[in-house]
């Protein structure tokens, strides 16, 4: 059985020349974004594949529930404020709103071609089908806690990959209740094979004002992350006055949207460091801090360690090494 993530190494993205760098850094010139899912007009959730690299592949979010398997490879993930190693047939389920990603190790010029199944559904769409068919009510507590990102392992992974990959091969009544029959695998899952990822830093909105503040503040700082980010801004956005748009996104997002800001800038800074070898004072600047000094203060507040520390350390220093949060900061053993 797969250890869990508290115990599994940090693998380091960025190793000698076996990283293709210039092609990490050709997907990182794009700035972080929320990805718009359109759906098929006889469809009522979304299915596809895509390679790695490919241009869908980078750090997001949308308000879309998604189901993720990894078909193939290894590599380092961010997801909320986590980074953790990946392997392949892992299946994950993120939450409305929950920034993700999932970088492979490759060699020079490498493609894995499909190495993502990936399934998208509106809450708006379940709860419509809950008030016809009580019984999908089941998935209420499972959808509440994919805010944090769920993994699943296991005969539960192994299952729901058969499930999804059925969803990507039928129509109709069988493709909903393949779906169905993975939401009841996820919620049924026992302890050992489903482990929450992410700090509870993203709670679900209970008023469409909520929503609307942690919806456009997050938008506004993921479109400008490395360019000057202002709350007023955030608020005139979202058509609140700052007292009343503060309030609401951080009820939401437990953080205050600087926090939020510098939580976001900073799990930019450890993926280019992990995936580039610009300089870390480069870094500084596409995460959107103009005084290096202060890039090194704030990485340092955050992970506990420097950014040179950070893209220095490979498997044989992290004896033991556990998730990192970028919430908190990193064992004194690091």
């Amino acid at each position: 059985m797969e250890a869990p993530l508290s115990e599994r190494v940090i693998k380091p993205l960025l190793s000698g020349d076996t990283r293709p760098a210039t092609i990490a850094e050709e997907i990182l010139t794009l700035s972080p974004y929320r990805e718009v899912i359109p759906l098929q007009p006889n469809e009522s959730f979304r299915f596809l594949n895509h390679d790695y690299p490919s241009e869908i592949a980078r750090w997001q979010y949308h308000p879309e529930f998604e189901i993720h398997l990894i078909r193939e490879g290894t590599g380092s993930f961010i997801i909320g404020d986590t980074v953790g190693a990946f392997t392949a047939g892992q299946v994950y389920l993120m939450g409305s709103g929950l920034p993700h990603d999932w970088m492979s190790d490759l060699e020079p010029g490498q493609v894995i071609r499909n190495r993502d199944a990936v399934i998208q559904f509106e809450r708006e769409w379940l709860a419509k089908c809950s008030e016809t068919i009580p019984e999908i009510a089941d998935t209420r507590h499972l959808l509440q806690e994919s805010s944090r990102g769920i993994l699943f392992t296991g005969e539960t992974a192994e299952k729901a990959a058969i499930e999804i990959e059925a969803v990507g091969v039928t129509e109709g009544i069988a493709r909903i209740a393949h779906l169905m029959n993975i939401l009841s695998l996820m919620a049924n899952a026992p302890a050992d094979e489903k482990e929450l990822i992410a700090n509870e830093w993203y709670t679900e909105p209970s008023s469409r004002d909520e929503a609307t503040a942690a919806d456009t503040g997050i938008a506004y700082i993921f479109e400008n992350l490395r360019s000057n980010i202002r709350m007023s801004e955030a608020a005139r956005l979202a058509a609140m006055s700052e007292p009343t748009f503060s309030k609401y996104f951080r009820k939401v997002s437990g953080l205050t949207f600087s926090d939020m800001v510098k939580k976001l800038r900073i799990a930019h800074a450890c993926r280019l460091l992990e995936q580039t070898d610009k300089a870390v004072s480069a870094i500084a600047e596409d995460s959107g801090y103009t005084n290096l000094a202060n890039f090194n203060k704030q990485f340092l507040s955050e992970v506990g360690m420097t950014p040179r520390e950070y893209r220095n350390l490979d498997e044989a220093d992290r004896p033991g090494a556990k998730v990192l949060s970028l919430g908190t900061k990193a064992p004194t053993s690091y």
